[in-house]
């Protein structure tokens, strides 16, 4: 058993006196040598699984919210009567036991088999395609069959990889913590036996919306009765001499995670273009491997832009307290084979180059196509775009935000899955607007920030709490109205402002 399964607290098959458990209150124990958590909602009291089961984070620590609970971590969220995931990042259920109660006392008793699969509505498209095998694709493939659709799914993705957690690969994977079989977030034979057709390593040439069809290279075409556009973002190219050189990295895809991780096997030096939050997460897993790390970025605070300059203040001291060294308000204008050519005029040797300064939305299919683009692939509030029975998720869409008031567009993983779950769900006529509020994490050596919300801009950050202590929350302000929260160390905090935001939205 690991150390996250420690047998603690109370074992619940022997009885808790029911005025120890407080209302929504999770209470950790065990049943049967199962890690478990007990919660009481009103006159019921439920018996389910301890730990998330996205990255097993610790659910007696998360907010119980109606008849769900939600991760601290990741702000996964379970359903306490089912212990279904009912929303990403966490796809699997949580184990559950009937519960009773006998003369004051409450006993979790047998273990509950899974709840009965769902049927699909009558009118459930005959076949759906999902052009995309990352996130949004993965999540509404899933989400199909969870709701009982029975039809052909075919899923086509540029990548020759399986879907996987690819916000791990600027994280443990790179920094080496994590296994290779970590990443796919399916084992082979589930899409086997859940009938989803996988054409990886293909690219979508063209969408003919008035056949319902989309065509293939190589000139293989594929029908279709619903079709979700998940075409995900390719990085940014710097538009400066050798940055295609063989020895420049951009992050993005498994292969490309494999090729740093290969080339930093042999280099003792490293420079990152960009303090993103992607470029600061490859900056600390390079320092993990023992390089030596340089990171050059045009800001004079790193992310303080989407931080605030407290918080981006911090992760710089974060990162120089562990051997980075920082080039702010400079740029490479060069990338020659052993050093970087700056704009400041100075030189600065590196080994291997890792860039990391934003992406580009893959829109050309959907624009060929006729569907309305403007700076994404606008879709309307259930992520169906101007084309009926055609949706969008992940970062191509842009949908109407009710925090921001605008459209927006949004480059974050659970983003991306949520929006698939939810344009699964349209297909089959549910008619579930996206109402959730966005949310990532970035994790930088012991310390991961969650951020709820969307702030693109803000006049005003009031922070409470002390960064330095790894304990403050950051909130954003646009003309008076709260836009976004980003924490550190104040978990339970974040779970509670993204609830405050789906109310807000709800309320609108």
């Amino acid at each position: 058993m690991s150390q996250g399964e420690e047998i603690i607290g109370p074992d619940f098959a022997l009885g808790i006196a029911s005025g120890e458990v407080a209302e929504g209150a999770p209470m950790r124990g065990h049943v049967a040598g199962k890690a478990a958590i007990m919660v009481r909602k009103g006159g019921e009291v439920f018996v389910v699984g301890a730990f998330c089961t996205h990255y097993h984070g610790p659910l007696a620590e998360g907010l119980v919210v109606g008849e769900t609970i939600r991760c601290p971590w990741h702000h996964a969220c379970f359903s306490l009567r089912s212990g279904e995931a009912e929303r990403a990042p966490a796809f699997d259920a949580l184990a559950r036991w009937r519960v009773e109660q006998i003369e004051g006392v409450i006993f979790a008793r047998e273990r509950i088999r899974t709840a009965a699969p769902k049927t699909a509505p009558a009118r459930a498209p005959g076949s759906v395609v999902i052009v995309g095998a990352g996130a949004a694709g993965f999540a509404a493939a899933h989400a199909l069959r969870a709701e009982g659709y029975d039809g052909a799914i075919e899923m086509v993705g540029a990548d020759p990889a399986e879907p996987y957690d690819r916000p791990n690969l600027s994280k443990d994977y790179l920094a080496g913590s994590a296994q290779p079989d970590w990443l796919p977030l399916r084992d082979p034979a589930w899409y086997r036996d859940n009938r989803v057709s996988l054409r990886l390593g293909r690219r979508v040439l063209s969408l003919d919306l008035a056949q319902r069809r989309i065509l293939l290279e190589g000139g293989e075409s594929v029908g279709f009765d619903a079709l979700l556009l998940a075409a995900g973002a390719d990085p940014v190219r710097l538009p400066i001499p050798g940055a295609d050189a063989s020895h420049v990295h951009y992050l993005r895809s498994l292969a490309d995670a494999d090729r740093l991780i290969a080339a930093a096997a042999g280099a003792k030096r490293a420079a990152v273009i960009g303090a993103s939050f992607i470029g600061l997460e490859v900056a600390a897993s390079l320092r993990a491997r023992g390089l030596e790390v340089h990171v050059i970025a045009p800001e004079a605070v790193p992310m303080a832009r989407i931080l605030g300059p407290d918080l981006g203040a911090h992760i710089r001291r974060l990162h120089e307290s562990h051997g980075v060294v920082f080039h702010l308000e400079d740029t490479a204008t060069e990338i020659g084979a052993d050093a970087l050519t700056l704009k400041s005029g100075g030189a600065l040797a590196a080994d291997v180059v890792a860039i990391g300064v934003g992406v580009r939305p893959n829109v050309a299919l959907a624009e060929a196509a006729g569907l309305a683009v403007d700076k994404g692939v606008l879709v309307d509030e259930y992520l169906e775009t101007s084309e009926p029975g055609v949706y969008a998720a992940g970062d191509i869409a842009r949908w109407p935000d009710k925090i921001t008031g605008e459209r927006v567009r949004v480059e974050h993983w659970v983003v991306a899955e949520r929006q698939g779950q939810t344009a699964a769900r349209n297909m089959l006529g549910r008619r579930e607007r996206f109402e959730a509020a966005p949310f990532f994490w970035s994790q930088h050596y012991d310390q991961a920030i969650s951020y709820v919300g969307h702030a693109p801009a803000w006049d005003r950050a009031e922070l409470s709490g002390d960064p330095a202590a790894g304990d403050c929350a950051v909130t954003f302000y646009a003309g008076g109205r709260k836009l976004a929260v980003a924490t550190l160390g104040r978990d339970l905090e974040s779970l509670q402002a993204e609830v405050a935001f789906e109310r807000a939205i709800g309320a609108l």
